[in-house]
């Protein structure tokens, strides 16, 4: 097969345009995270959730949170597993991996120790579902392991290995806790169930279709694997050792339409840090966890991307109870020119506005 040469601008503009962060901008809720594949959930707000952060960035002011909520509760378009939001089609893929491969020894064998207790779980949802996790007795045999905050928590632990196996489905939220049910309830008939090769080869794709450009293999990640197996075609990126794996469909982009966007930190354009770099000559660290004194960036620095390239960072913090977004710094990776910064303050302010708050500089 035909090895393809990419400079490095023409690697960061498919990686760009894959992840719908080009011109013109989608329209559909739907059809944006179907292109992502996911949705990260994650509960930090500094600003605003993440699922809702990457929406934003893509469909702008026209998204609304609540239409996010119709889709997963109402319609039933998007589906939430742990810790992402999908589509349907994407969930048979996702289970099977976990079926299949088995992935967390410690988990399966205090599944195999808790059998009376999932069966306990799965006979309250059946008899009783949707429920809370709070709703559910905790009979189990043994206490989950961990010294962190899920010690004891063993109801959680229990729904969450369920439902990343396919035995249980999260049906919705009250308030911000989840509803757990049966999967016959909650997704749509006729899921099939796939053998690993099947759900490996659906995964690499979908993700390849989303990320344009990424390695084979690399070193192993917390969370959404970046990388793609053989799926795709072979490349090589100027200046970038090694080969990646480059979508055919986006070697022909046309006249690429760049433009200005800030970003969430679990963004998946800069979510794989060594890719960030190697394409985009990109740093970053989620300093939340940094005291602050240590922090460069700051506490949920968003990332922002003028065009292709990563060219700063926004430190800034959305106070909903006086109605402002704060802008405690813009940092410059790179000097900005009189009309990128002008296009960064317009994405602000178009940030602020999406929020209903007023900027202040700090």
């Amino acid at each position: 097969m035909v090895v393809h040469r990419l400079s490095l601008e023409q690697a960061r503009r498919i990686a760009v345009h894959a992840q719908w962060l080009d011109l013109p901008r989608p329209t559909d809720l739907v059809d944006v995270v179907e292109r992502l594949t996911l949705l990260q959930i994650d509960p930090t707000a500094a600003i605003a959730p993440n699922a809702d952060l990457v929406l934003w960035s893509r469909l702008g002011r026209a998204y609304d949170p609540a239409d996010l909520v119709a889709a997963l509760e109402r319609d039933r378009t998007l589906v939430e597993t742990v810790a992402y939001v999908r589509v349907p089609d994407d969930v048979p893929a996702a289970i099977a991996e976990v079926r299949e491969t088995e992935p967390y020894p410690q988990m399966a064998r205090w599944l195999a120790v808790n059998e009376p207790f999932r069966r306990d779980v799965l006979a309250r949802l059946e008899a009783e579902g949707p429920l809370l996790s709070r709703d559910i007795p905790d009979t189990c045999v043994e206490p989950w392991p961990s010294t962190g905050w899920t010690n004891n928590r063993n109801v959680t632990k229990m729904l969450e290995a369920l439902a990343l196996r396919g035995d249980v489905a999260i049906s919705g939220r009250q308030g911000r806790q989840r509803l757990f049910d049966l999967p016959e309830r909650v997704h749509p008939p006729g899921r099939p169930r796939l053998t690993l090769d099947e759900a490996v080869r659906h995964r690499n794709a979908r993700r390849l279709t989303a990320l344009g450009i990424a390695r084979s293999t690399g070193t192993v990640m917390p969370g959404e694997d970046p990388y793609v197996g053989d799926a795709g075609e072979p490349a090589e990126v100027e200046g970038v050792p090694g080969t990646w794996r480059v979508h055919p469909e986006y070697l022909e982009l046309g006249g690429f339409r760049g433009r200005t966007a800030l970003l969430s930190p679990f963004d998946r354009l800069i979510h794989d840090r060594v890719r960030a770099q190697q394409l985009f000559g990109f740093e970053y660290v989620l300093e939340m966890y940094k005291p602050k004194e240590k922090r460069r960036w700051g506490y949920f620095a968003l990332p922002i991307l003028h065009h292709d390239r990563l060219v700063g960072k926004l430190d800034a913090r959305a106070d909903r109870k006086a109605g402002t977004l704060v802008v405690d710094a813009v940092h410059e990776d790179v000097p900005f020119t009189k009309r990128v910064r002008a296009d960064i303050d317009r994405e602000i302010a178009d940030l602020a506005a999406w929020l209903g708050v007023a900027v202040v500089r700090a």
